[in-house]
C-alpha cells in the first residue's frame, strides 16, 4: 500500500507541475484568431542536367529505313504535336539554376488545373496538358512564349536520349521480371516457377531491403541512350530515330541531346569548360 500510495503521489505532483505549464485557449478566442492558409504553389522541377535543349514528342509506331547500302534499319517514327512552347524561363540570379520548362499538347483549360492554365496564360501559351523542365547550361536566347523548332535542335546522325514510360506487364513472377531461373520440372520437383527462399529463419528473421520477388512490372520511367537520328521532318512535324523506344504508341516522350562522356558530359568535359573560361 505504502508503495502504490507513494507513486500515486509522484503522479499527482507531475501533473500539477506539467499543469501550470499549459497554455489554454478558449475555443472562442482559438476560432477568431487567423489561420495560416496553404499556398497552392504550382512547382515544375527539373530531374537532372541535360546536355542540351530537348522537347517533347509522341511515339507514332515503328517502321524500316533502307540504307543506300542496303540495310534495313528498325526505326521509330516520334511525332512532335501541338506544343513545344517555353512557359518559363529559370537563372541562376532568380531561382539558383539554369532551365528552361516546356509546355506540350494544347487542350482545353477545363481539363487542366487553374494554377496550370493561370501559368501558361502567363507565358502567352494556351492550355498545356504536359510541363517539363530542362536543366541547360546555357538559357539564353529563350523566353516565355515561344515555339521550338524542331531543325535548331536536331540534325540527322545526332545522338539523342529518349525518355517515356515503358509498358505496364501486370503482376509478374520472378522468372520473367528478374531473368530467374526455374526449377527441375520433372523427379518430383516441388519448386518449379516458385521463388524460393527469401531470407534467414533465425538471424536476422527478415526479409533484406530489395530482394528480388515478384510484383508489379514495367509502367516506370526509362531512358533509351544514343539513339541516331535518322531523319528529320518539319514539314510534317516528326523526327525517325534509329532503334525502339519506350512505351506504345501514343505514349509522350522526352527528347534531348546523348550524353556522351568527354564530349559534353563528365569530369574532363567539366575540366575543358573551366580551362576555357579561365582563359577569358
Amino acid at each position: 500500500m505504502t508503495s502504490l500510495h507513494s507513486y500515486a503521489c509522484d503522479m499527482h505532483r507531475l501533473h500539477t507541475q506539467f499543469a501550470s505549464c499549459r497554455v489554454f485557449v478558449p475555443r472562442q478566442a482559438a476560432r477568431s484568431q487567423p489561420q495560416a492558409h496553404r499556398q497552392h504553389a504550382f512547382i515544375v522541377q527539373a530531374r537532372s542536367a541535360e546536355a542540351g535543349m530537348g522537347m517533347f514528342g509522341t511515339k507514332a509506331g515503328m517502321t524500316q529505313i533502307f540504307t543506300p547500302q542496303g540495310l534495313a534499319l528498325p526505326a521509330t517514327v516520334i511525332a512532335l504535336e501541338e506544343g513545344n512552347v517555353v512557359t518559363q524561363v529559370h537563372t541562376t540570379d532568380k531561382s539558383g539554376y539554369n532551365a528552361v520548362q516546356i509546355g506540350y499538347q494544347a487542350c482545353a483549360e477545363r481539363k487542366v488545373t487553374r494554377p496550370e492554365a493561370g501559368h501558361c496564360k502567363k507565358a502567352g501559351a494556351n492550355a498545356m496538358r504536359h510541363l517539363r523542365e530542362f536543366k541547360i547550361p546555357d538559357v539564353s536566347g529563350y523566353e516565355p512564349g515561344q515555339a521550338l523548332n524542331v531543325e535548331d535542335l536536331f540534325k540527322v546522325g545526332d545522338m539523342v536520349d529518349v525518355a517515356g514510360t515503358s509498358i505496364g506487364k501486370g503482376f509478374q513472377g520472378t522468372i520473367k521480371r528478374w531473368n530467374h531461373h526455374r526449377g527441375l520440372m520433372t523427379h518430383g520437383s516441388k519448386s518449379k516457377r516458385q521463388h524460393g527462399s527469401i531470407g534467414m529463419s533465425a538471424t536476422p528473421s527478415r526479409v533484406l531491403p530489395g530482394l528480388k520477388m515478384a510484383g508489379h512490372m514495367g509502367a516506370e520511367r526509362v531512358k533509351i541512350r544514343k539513339l541516331e537520328i535518322l531523319k528529320v521532318r518539319p514539314d510534317i512535324g516528326a523526327i525517325v530515330v534509329k532503334g525502339a523506344v519506350p512505351g506504345k504508341p501514343g505514349n509522350v516522350l522526352e527528347i534531348t541531346p546523348a550524353k556522351i562522356v568527354g564530349k559534353n558530359n563528365g569530369p574532363q568535359f567539366i575540366k575543358k569548360q573551366k580551362e576555357a573560361a579561365g582563359t577569358k
